[in-house]
């Protein structure tokens, strides 16, 4: 019998390395509660808080250089500033932020929080709660750079097995990667 490690917060159980949870995922199936969380009204709140002066929020769903590129919302606001937004849900409210270290680990397909982005926000968002953190890009990756191989050590992976390959991610706590993402903020010339 494999124990697993145990961890200072709730969170889904660890995959042990060429270990899986049970639940295969299927990309149809997951873009297609992707597409249906994009319709949620609260989206639409989360954003007029965040931006008050937001005069539209366009969905994009096309497959091509923006959706590969990150990008599932375009915000405008009244000032003409355009922000491009990635939109991650969960379906539990987790005390950690999942960050897709690879899309497809056997083919090292890095996930969004290693490859380029075009997007200047991940909102991530926890549908039970209708909370969402607004996660700068820049900040968000550099402070994986600086810290995911720690993380790693100290918070495990969670291997999810899909159909023809297997994405892998890694559970931050909140509280940790928030102090990343400040810590990253800092960028001395020495």
């Amino acid at each position: 019998m494999t124990v697993q490690p145990s961890f200072d917060f709730n969170s889904a159980p660890v995959s042990p390395p060429g270990r899986f949870s049970s639940a295969s995922h299927d990309f149809q199936t997951s873009l297609a509660l992707s597409h249906r969380y994009s319709e949620a009204p609260w989206w639409l709140d989360i954003y007029r808080k965040a931006f008050p002066s937001l005069v539209s929020a366009v969905c994009v769903r096309e497959d091509g250089w923006a959706q590969r590129g990150g990008i599932d919302r375009v915000l405008t606001l009244a000032c003409g500033r355009i922000i491009t937004v990635d939109e991650k849900v969960r379906t539990n409210d987790w005390p950690d932020i999942l960050l897709e270290q690879w899309s497809d680990e056997e083919r090292r397909k890095a996930g969004w929080i290693q490859k380029p982005l075009a997007c200047d926000f991940i909102a991530y968002a926890y549908a039970p709660s209708r909370r969402c953190y607004l996660l700068p890009v820049a900040l968000l990756q550099r402070a994986w750079r600086r810290n995911g191989r720690r993380w790693i050590s100290d918070y495990g992976q969670r291997r999810a097995r899909n159909v023809g390959y297997v994405s892998t991610n890694v559970p931050v706590p909140i509280p940790v990667l928030r102090a990343a993402i400040v810590d990253a903020m800092l960028v001395s010339a020495h």
